[in-house]
C-alpha cells in the first residue's frame, strides 16, 4: 500500500472549514457579532476570534463598528465584505455573447451583450470579444476596484469540465477539441470553468429559479438545440464522457434510425428546434392563412392557443415528441420535477399541451412547469458555480500567505 499525505483532521483544514461556515453564516444572516457567530455555529468562543481574524484580513469580512451594549464592552458588528471582488458568468450563443458580472453575495452588478458574428467566430476571435466585452463592463460600471476572481462560461456543446476542454460545437467555425479554459485564463488572468450551457441553466434555475429547493430534476430547453439538464442528489450529473443530457441525438424511431454524430445536430433537434418549427410553418403555406408573416416560435404558438388550425397541427406534433421524451426521462430518471425553457419549450401554450398528452400515464411523471429565468438562466447558473470556488480560493491565498509569512518571520 502506496502511503499518501492526508489534510484530513489537520489544524490547517479544521481552520478554513470553519471559516466557511462562518462566512456562510455571515452571508446568510447578515450583520452580527462573534457571539452570535458563537451560538449560530456552535464553535468555541477562541475558534470565532482567531477565525473571525482571518476572514478580515482575508477582506472577505469587515467591521461596521460597535453593536448596542448589553451591560458590558458594546460588541462589534461584523459583516461579509461582498464588495471585495466580483464573479462573472459569459454565455456563448450562435450570435451573441452575453455577459453578466455579481458581487459575492451573488447581487447583480451588471450586464450587456454583444452580436457575435461568423466571420470572427474562431476561438481566439470569441475569447479576445470575451475579454474586451467583460474589461468593459468593468470600468462602465466602475468596478476598477472589486477584481474578477473567477469567470463561468457556458457553451452550446460538449464540455470536458475538469480540463476546461469544448469538444465540438457545431455552430461556430473551428471549435473541436479547444482549451476555452487554458485560453480565457490567459485572456482574463482568473480562474476559468467552462461548461455546457444546459447544465448551467439548471444550475441558475436551482439557485434562484424554479427548481429552489428541488434535489432531483431535469431542465429541457428547446431553443437552436436540444438539451436536458440533469440534477441528481443536489448536483447536475454530466455522465463518464460528458455527454449525459445530450437529448438531441435521441434515436426516436419515428423520426431517425441513424447514429449520433457530434460534429452535427441530431435528428430530434432538428425537428423540434425553433428554426425547424419556423420553417416547417412557412413550407405548410400557414403565412397566407393567418394573414401576417411569423417571425418566431412564440408567434407560431401564439396561433395555436387562438385556434389557427395549422399552427394547432404544429404545436401537437412537437408537443407530441416532447411529451415522448418526458415519459422516457421520468421512466428513467424519476426526477420529482421536469422544467421546459428555451424558445420553443418555454411558452406556455406547448406546456398545455404536453400535460394534456401526459395526462393518461399510470407512471408518475413529477410535476411538469416552466423555467423562469428565460434567456439569463446560463447566467445565472454561471455565477451560482462560480461563487463558491472565488470565495474558498480567496480563503486559501490568504491562508498560504499567512504561512509564507509566518515562516519569513
Amino acid at each position: 500500500m502506496t502511503r499518501k499525505l492526508m489534510a484530513i483532521g489537520r489544524p490547517p483544514l479544521i481552520r478554513l472549514t470553519n471559516a466557511g461556515v462562518l462566512l456562510r453564516l455571515l452571508r446568510e444572516s447578515g450583520p452580527c457579532s462573534k457571539a452570535d457567530l458563537v451560538r449560530a455555529s456552535g464553535l468555541s468562543a477562541p475558534s470565532v476570534t482567531n477565525v473571525v481574524a482571518t476572514l478580515i484580513s482575508s477582506g472577505l469580512v469587515e467591521t461596521l463598528g460597535e453593536g448596542d451594549s448589553t451591560g458590558g464592552r458594546p460588541p462589534d458588528i461584523l459583516r461579509f465584505h461582498a464588495e471585495y471582488g466580483c464573479v462573472g458568468a459569459v454565455e456563448i450563443t450562435r450570435t451573441a455573447l452575453r455577459f453578466l458580472l455579481a458581487d459575492l453575495s451573488g447581487r447583480e452588478l451588471g450586464r450587456s451583450e454583444a452580436r457575435l458574428e461568423k466571420r470572427r467566430s474562431t476561438p481566439q476571435e470569441v475569447c479576445k470579444q470575451i475579454g474586451k466585452g467583460l474589461r468593459e463592463l468593468i470600468r462602465i460600471r466602475k468596478l476598477r476596484g472589486a477584481p474578477l476572481l473567477r469567470l463561468a462560461v457556458g457553451v452550446p456543446a460538449i464540455v470536458n469540465v475538469d480540463e476546461g476542454r469544448v469538444l465540438a460545437l457545431s455552430a461556430l467555425h473551428r471549435w473541436n477539441d479547444v482549451h476555452l479554459g487554458e485560453m480565457l485564463e490567459r485572456e482574463m488572468k482568473c480562474q476559468v470553468m467552462v461548461d455546457n450551457d444546459t447544465n448551467l441553466s439548471a444550475e441558475g434555475e436551482s439557485y434562484c429559479g424554479a427548481a429552489r429547493g428541488e434535489k432531483d430534476f431535469v431542465f429541457i430547453t428547446i431553443g437552436e438545440g436540444v438539451g436536458a439538464g440533469i440534477f441528481l442528489g443536489g448536483r447536475i450529473y454530466r455522465g463518464a464522457q460528458w455527454s449525459a443530457g445530450e437529448i438531441g441525438y435521441l434515436r426516436v424511431p419515428t423520426i431517425t434510425r441513424e447514429h449520433p454524430a457530434i460534429h452535427k445536430y441530431g435528428k430530434l433537434e432538428r425537428a423540434l428546434s425553433a428554426s425547424g418549427v419556423v420553417q416547417a410553418w412557412r413550407a405548410s403555406g400557414g403565412d397566407s392563412n393567418a394573414g401576417s408573416r411569423v417571425k418566431r416560435v412564440a408567434d407560431v404558438w401564439d396561433l395555436a392557443g387562438a385556434g389557427n388550425s395549422e399552427a394547432r397541427r404544429l404545436l401537437k406534433q412537437r408537443a407530441t415528441t416532447l411529451a415522448d421524451v418526458i415519459v422516457d426521462l421520468a421512466l428513467i430518471l424519476n426526477p420529482s420535477l421536469i422544467l421546459l425553457g428555451g424558445e420553443v419549450g418555454g411558452h406556455r401554450v406547448i406546456l398545455n399541451e404536453v400535460m394534456t398528452l401526459l395526462a393518461g400515464s399510470e407512471f408518475a411523471i413529477g410535476r411538469v412547469a416552466l423555467g423562469v429565468l428565460g434567456d439569463s438562466a446560463v447566467l445565472w447558473g454561471g455565477i451560482s458555480i462560480a461563487l463558491e470556488p472565488a470565495i474558498l480560493e480567496r480563503l486559501q491565498a490568504n491562508r498560504q500567505t499567512a504561512v509564507v509569512s509566518t515562516n519569513a518571520g
